[in-house]
C-alpha cells in the first residue's frame, strides 16, 4: 500500500490539470481513473476539436455561468482564460481564437490537448492508475483511505474529487463523486440535464435534420422570459442546436408542463411590416397556392406543419380571408411547439447540479466539512453555457485546489 501527498479521483480535464500543478510543486501525486485512458470526455468536447476556453473578460465568463456564478469569482480571477491559453502554449500546444472568442488548438484536434496534458503529467512524475474503479473514501485521523475494486487500497493526506458529472454516459460518467460527497455528509443538489435537446410533444419526425437560422426563440416559464437569437435544428423528436441548448440550461430547474418553445421565424420584421409585406406579395402570388407562397417565406419542409398550426388550407393566395391572414402572420411571429421535457441527462453536454457549493470554499475548493478533501470541476453544482466556459471552470478550480494543496 503506497502513501501519497495527493490522490486525485478522476482523470478528466480538472483532474489532469490539478495533478500537473501538484507534481510540479513537489507533491507525490496519484490519479485514479476508472476508464482505460485519460481525458475520455475531453476527447469529444467541441465536436472533437476541444474548445479550451473563451478569450474574453472574466465578467463575460461569469455572465455565461448559469448556476452559482458567484462561487467562481475567486478562482476565475486567480487563473484566468489568458492563464489557460498561456499554460497550454507553454506545454507546446499552439492555439487559435475563433468566432465568439472561442479558443481551440491550432490543429483542431482534442487529442493534442490530451497529449499535452499527459506529457506534462509524465514529465513531472504524476503516477496514474487506469481501469481503477473507486468504491469508497474514508478518513482515519489525518489520512484518507481509498478503496477500489479488487480490494486495492490507496492512502493520502489529501483527496481531490474530480469525477465530473453524469452526462455523456458513453464516456464512462458515473455518480461516484456524489456518493463520496454524501459519505462525508455533503449535500448534493439534484442533477439535471443542461445544454441538451428539448423534446417536444408534436410529431416532428418529418422535420428531422432541418436547420433554421437567424430565428428568435422564446420560452416563458416561472414568471420569466428566456430568449435567444441564432440557429436551431429539429431532430425526429426534439429541438436542438445552439439556441435550444442554451435555453435548456436556463429552464432546467422549472416544471415544464404546458410550456411552449416559441419561434419567431421573422424576427427582423414587426407584425406591421409583415402586414405590409403580405399586402404587396399577395398580388404577386394571387393565383398561386398558399403552400407555394409559404415556400418563399420558409424552408419547404416546414410548410405542412406551419399550415396546420396556422389553420390554413392550400387555397389560392387571393382567397385568403382576413382571419387566415392574421393567423399566418401571428404564426410567423409565434410558431409554438409544446415542450415535453428536456432530453435525457446521458445526452446532455454538461450536468447541472452536484456538490453543493455552499459547503465548498470558493477560494480553494476545499470542503468546509472535511479538511483536505477537495471537489473540483463538473462534480460541483456549477454549469455554464457553450463557448469554452465549462472547461475554464475545470481549469480554474483545478488551479485553486492545487494552489491550496501547495500550501
Amino acid at each position: 500500500m503506497k502513501n501519497y501527498d495527493v490522490i486525485i479521483i478522476g482523470g478528466g480535464a480538472s483532474g489532469m490539470m490539478t495533478s500537473i500543478f501538484c507534481a510540479r510543486d513537489g507533491l507525490k501525486t496519484l490519479v485514479l481513473e476508472h476508464n482505460e485512458k485519460l481525458g475520455k470526455k475531453l476527447f469529444i468536447t467541441g465536436k472533437g476539436r476541444c474548445n479550451l476556453t473563451n478569450a474574453s473578460e472574466i465578467e463575460t465568463h461569469l455572465n455565461n455561468i448559469v448556476t452559482n456564478s458567484k462561487f467562481m469569482y475567486s478562482s476565475l480571477n486567480a487563473f484566468t482564460p489568458i492563464d489557460t491559453i498561456n499554460f497550454f502554449n507553454e506545454l507546446g500546444l499552439k492555439t487559435k481564437v475563433e468566432r465568439g472568442n472561442r479558443v481551440f488548438p491550432l490543429s483542431d484536434k482534442s487529442s493534442d490537448v490530451i497529449k499535452s496534458l499527459t506529457n506534462a503529467m509524465e514529465r513531472y512524475g504524476v503516477e496514474v492508475e487506469l481501469n481503477t474503479e473507486v468504491l469508497s473514501v474514508t478518513k482515519n485521523n489525518d489520512e484518507f483511505n481509498i478503496l477500489c475494486l479488487e480490494n486495492k487500497i490507496y492512502t493520502a493526506k489529501s483527496v481531490v474529487v474530480a469525477t465530473g458529472g453524469v452526462s455523456y454516459s458513453g464516456t464512462g460518467a458515473s455518480s461516484i463523486g456524489y456518493e463520496i460527497a454524501k459519505s462525508f455528509n455533503h449535500n448534493v443538489v439534484e442533477t439535471k440535464s443542461a445544454l441538451c435537446p428539448i423534446l417536444v410533444e408534436e410529431n416532428v419526425e418529418k422535420l428531422n435534420g432541418l436547420s433554421l437560422r437567424n430565428v428568435n426563440a422564446t420560452i416563458k416559464v416561472g414568471g420569466k422570459k428566456y430568449e435567444e437569437f441564432g440557429e436551431m435544428m429539429f431532430t425526429y423528436n426534439s429541438i436542438t442546436g445552439p439556441i435550444a441548448l442554451t435555453l435548456s440550461s436556463k429552464i432546467n430547474k422549472f416544471d415544464l408542463t404546458n410550456v411552449a418553445f416559441s419561434i419567431d421565424l421573422k424576427p427582423a420584421l414587426s407584425r406591421e411590416k409583415l402586414e405590409e409585406k403580405f399586402a404587396r406579395e399577395s398580388k404577386e402570388f394571387a393565383k398561386k397556392d398558399v403552400k407555394t407562397y409559404l415556400i418563399s417565406l420558409m424552408p419547404a419542409k416546414l410548410t405542412d406543419i406551419f399550415m396546420q398550426k396556422a389553420r390554413l388550407t392550400n387555397k389560392k393566395v387571393a382567397e385568403i380571408t382576413k382571419i387566415e391572414r392574421n393567423n399566418l402572420i401571428n404564426t410567423l411571429k409565434q410558431f409554438d411547439f409544446k415542450i415535453k421535457s428536456l432530453d435525457n441527462i446521458n445526452v446532455s453536454i454538461v450536468t447541472s447540479g452536484g456538490v453543493d457549493t455552499k459547503e465548498i470554499s470558493s477560494k480553494t475548493c476545499e470542503s468546509k466539512l472535511v479538511k483536505n478533501l477537495y471537489f473540483i470541476g463538473e462534480v460541483l453544482d456549477v454549469d455554464a453555457l457553450t463557448g469554452g466556459f465549462n472547461l475554464q471552470i475545470a481549469w480554474s478550480t483545478a488551479y485553486a485546489c492545487a494552489s491550496a494543496l501547495k500550501g
